[in-house]
C-alpha cells in the first residue's frame, strides 16, 4: 500500500490490544499515517505453552519502531504520554478498557466499533449479532465519551451478513470495511458528528463459557446461528457419549416432518460432503466438522470411519 494519500499532518496516538486491533495499526502504518505512540494492555500468557508474550498491537509497534506503552493507569501515565508526544487525535480499536477523564479530555478520542451503533454496544458485537441471526451489521467510528460506546457518531459503513457466514468470515469483513472507513475518516477529519439514538440501544456482553453450550432442542436456524457465532474460535460445545466435543461448519437446514420422531441432538445421517445431520427442536441441521478433546477438528464422515461417531448417537447440552 502506498502512503502518498495519507494525512501526515495528523499526529495519531493508537490504543489497542488484540490481533483485530493490530491489523488496524498495521494498515495505518502501511498507509503512511503518522502514528507517534501506541498504548496497549499488559502482556499476558498466550498459546499452548502459556508463555508471556507481547500483545499483538505491541508486536506491530515494535516492528515499526513506534514507542509503545502499557500503563496500569491512563489517568497519570496516559496524560504524560500525551504531553510528551503531542498527538492531535487518539484512535482506539479493541483496547479493552474504558477511557476516563482527565485523560479522555486531553485530545479527541475516536473508537472503531464492530457494529452499527447504537446496536450491540459492548465487548462482543460480532458474536452477538451472529447469534441473533442479524442479516445486516457494519462498522461505526464514534467520538468516545465516558459511557460505554454511547458517543456521537462520525461515520458508519453497513454491510450484509451471509446466511451461513461464520465469525471468522465476519472478522475479516470488519477489518476490510473498518480500515477503509478509518482511512476515509482520517482523510476527512474533522468530521461532523451525529448523536446516537439511545432508544435503539442493544448490548453485546462479554462471552462466558455458558454461551458456548449449544442446545439442539432449539430450532435448527437458532442452532446454526449459535455455531457460526463461535466458528472458528472458540467453538461451541456439546456432549457426545460423555465426551465434550466442539462443532463447526453449520449451514444447510433440512425440513422433514419425520424428524420429529427423533430426540433433539440425534445424528440421523453422516455424509462425506455435508457432514452430520443433527435433529433440532425444529428441522435438522447439517454440521460439517467435529472436534474431540486434544485433537484437530475432522469431518463427521472421518469421525464415523474412525469409530468416533455413528448414526443414532445424540449430541446433548452441557449443563
Amino acid at each position: 500500500m502506498s502512503g502518498k494519500n495519507a494525512r501526515n499532518d495528523l499526529r495519531i496516538l493508537f490504543l489497542g490490544t488484540p490481533e483485530f486491533a493490530a491489523r488496524y495499526l498495521e494498515f495505518l502504518l502501511e498507509k503512511g499515517y503518522n502514528v507517534v505512540a501506541v498504548i496497549s494492555q499488559a502482556d499476558k500468557p498466550r498459546g499452548r505453552g502459556q508463555k508471556l508474550l507481547p500483545t499483538p498491537v505491541k508486536e506491530v509497534a515494535l516492528k515499526h519502531n513506534i514507542p509503545v506503552f502499557q500503563p496500569k493507569s491512563l489517568v497519570k501515565e496516559g496524560t504524560e504520554i500525551i504531553e510528551k508526544y503531542k498527538p492531535d487525535i487518539g484512535i482506539v480499536v479493541a483496547y479493552g478498557r474504558l477511557l476516563k477523564k482527565p485523560f479522555l479530555d486531553a485530545i479527541p478520542f475516536y473508537n472503531v466499533h464492530a457494529s452499527l451503533l447504537p446496536r450491540y454496544r459492548g465487548a462482543a458485537p460480532m458474536q452477538r449479532c451472529l447469534e441473533a441471526g442479524e442479516k445486516i451489521t457494519g462498522v461505526t467510528i464514534f467520538k468516545i465519551s465516558e459511557g460505554m460506546d454511547d458517543g456521537d457518531i462520525a461515520l458508519q459503513k453497513p454491510f450484509e451478513i451471509g446466511e451461513c457466514e461464520t465469525l471468522g468470515e465476519l472478522y475479516e469483513k470488519m477489518i476490510n470495511y473498518g480500515t477503509e472507513l478509518l482511512d476515509e475518516f482520517l482523510k476527512r477529519y474533522p468530521v461532523p458528528l451525529v448523536p446516537q439514538d439511545h432508544s435503539q440501544t442493544s448490548y453485546a456482553p462479554k462471552i462466558d463459557k455458558n454461551d458456548l453450550h449449544v442446545d439442539f432442542s432449539m430450532p435448527a436456524e437458532m442452532v446454526r446461528n449459535k455455531i457460526r457465532a463461535y466458528d472458528p474460535v472458540p467453538g461451541v460445545r456439546a456432549r457426545l457419549n460423555g465426551t465434550e466435543v466442539k462443532l463447526f461448519g453449520a449451514c444447510v437446514i433440512e425440513q422433514n416432518d419425520e424428524y420429529s420422531a427423533y430426540k433433539p441432538g440425534t445424528i440421523i445421517s453422516v455424509d462425506k460432503s455435508n457432514g452430520g445431520l443433527i435433529v433440532c427442536g425444529k428441522d435438522a441441521l447439517w454440521i460439517k466438522y467435529i472436534q474431540f478433546p486434544g485433537k484437530s477438528k475432522i469431518g463427521f464422515s472421518d469421525a464415523k470411519n474412525g469409530g468416533l461417531v455413528r448414526e443414532g448417537m445424540r449430541l446433548e447440552r452441557i449443563d
